[in-house]
């Protein structure tokens, strides 16, 4: 069951079903309830959070989700596939086209509209539902083409991260960020003393999720995101203690924190209004996510590999590559966030954009899981290197 839980399929078929759940009890007889629950505060304001359950979901519950994305991403710096510069070159340049494009065609469809603020929504990539669906209908591909992914996936969320801790950070408390730098420079400190005894290791561990909590709570009183907290956290751990904390935290991040911020994310009303009716940002989010990933990927990948792929050893075929595009569409779980954060203040263009995030990445969902397909059958079918004879000696 463990393994189950922990497998990429498992994952993109969980965060799938939690959406269409979500979506459909929005527009049910039971809407009115689950959004008074959503929107519900806990008495906890003596503590300075006061927030909504749908709050507690992407600021704390997404928190955990970006501890366990930042230890991948330390992994694969200091001993994965972007520990080689080389190797890292062509994913890293293909990420920043996949974010770089379709930031650029979001603005162009928007220009004018007052929502242009919105152009960080399309720009991310979901690691888990582009793995699960490369998982599901990639029998027979390459290892180098789910390397490449994973490499291209795990850049992309680093940008995403530095976008959200940059432009949504909003009226910034540098006193509590201050406080928040103590917090994590004590959760490096202790997370590095080495204690033999069990007694001893139960009071480091208490001590490293004091230090851990308070460190996001002083982030969130800052007024940078507070799933940065979770990131720098990732960050920090040593590789061994990272590794442990990945190993039990991922099983609940597949089974619990990515659904249940999958389900409140997609509680919104289908709007009753026609097509032409919805927003610019709604089209440009639609749009953006399916064809200005593939068109960013496919371009600044081809690129980058053409002049440092021999070299590197990284460099994909070009019907690989578009494929690898294909599966980069799929933003869902940080555009969902970033939907949110970009159009607060604006609830109409929140629930569109949902709408949208879901359309568009369910769009590259069908286009890559077509392409993955397809790519696997053409690798099946070419014939297998004849067998090394042996002259005898």
């Amino acid at each position: 069951m463990n393994a189950i839980v922990r497998s990429e399929r498992f994952s993109a078929v969980a965060l799938l079903t939690a959406a269409i759940l979500g979506l459909a009890a929005a527009n049910s007889p039971l809407a009115s309830a689950l959004a008074a629950a959503l929107h519900w505060h806990p008495p906890l304001g003596a503590l300075g959070l006061d927030l909504s359950i749908a709050h507690w979901v992407s600021d704390g519950l997404l928190a955990i989700f970006f501890l366990l994305v930042a230890i991948e991403l330390k992994h694969e710096l200091v001993a994965g596939e972007l520990a080689n510069v080389h190797r890292a070159a062509v994913p890293a340049i293909a990420a920043v086209g996949g974010v770089v494009v379709p930031a650029a065609l979001y603005l162009a469809l928007t220009n004018g509209s007052g929502l242009e603020q919105g152009w960080p929504v399309p720009t991310a990539t979901d690691i888990a539902f582009a793995l699960g669906i490369l998982a599901i209908f990639g029998r027979g591909l390459p290892q180098n083409l789910r390397v490449f992914l994973l490499a291209l996936a795990v850049l992309d969320d680093l940008i995403a991260i530095i976008i959200i801790a940059v432009v949504f950070a909003h009226g910034t408390d540098f006193i509590a960020l201050g406080g928040a730098a103590i917090a994590l420079a004590a959760f490096w400190v202790v997370a590095r003393v080495t204690v033999s005894r069990r007694l001893a290791r139960s009071i480091r561990i208490a001590a490293l999720i004091v230090l851990g909590v308070g460190a996001w709570w002083l982030v969130y009183q800052s007024g940078v995101h507070a799933t940065i907290a979770g990131v720098a956290l990732g960050l920090l751990l040593p590789r061994d203690a990272g590794h442990r904390v990945y190993e039990r935290l991922d099983p609940w991040s597949n089974v619990v924190v990515l659904p249940v911020f999958a389900f409140a994310a997609a509680t919104v009303p289908i709007p009753s209004v026609g097509l032409p009716d919805l927003s610019p940002a709604f089209w440009a989010i639609v749009v953006a996510l399916p064809v200005g990933k593939v068109l960013g990927i496919t371009l600044f990948g081809g690129v980058a590999g053409r002049f440092l792929g021999r070299s590197a050893g990284s460099r994909l075929p070009f019907w690989s590559l578009v494929t690898v595009g294909t599966l980069g569409g799929v933003g869902f779980t940080v555009s969902l966030l970033m939907n949110e954060l970009a159009f607060t203040s604006n609830a109409e263009i929140v629930d569109q954009g949902t709408l949208a995030v879901l359309v568009g990445s369910g769009v590259s969902m069908i286009a890559g899981a077509g392409a993955v397909a397809l790519r696997a059958a053409a690798q099946r079918r070419q014939p297998l290197p004849a067998p090394e004879l042996r002259t005898p000696q």
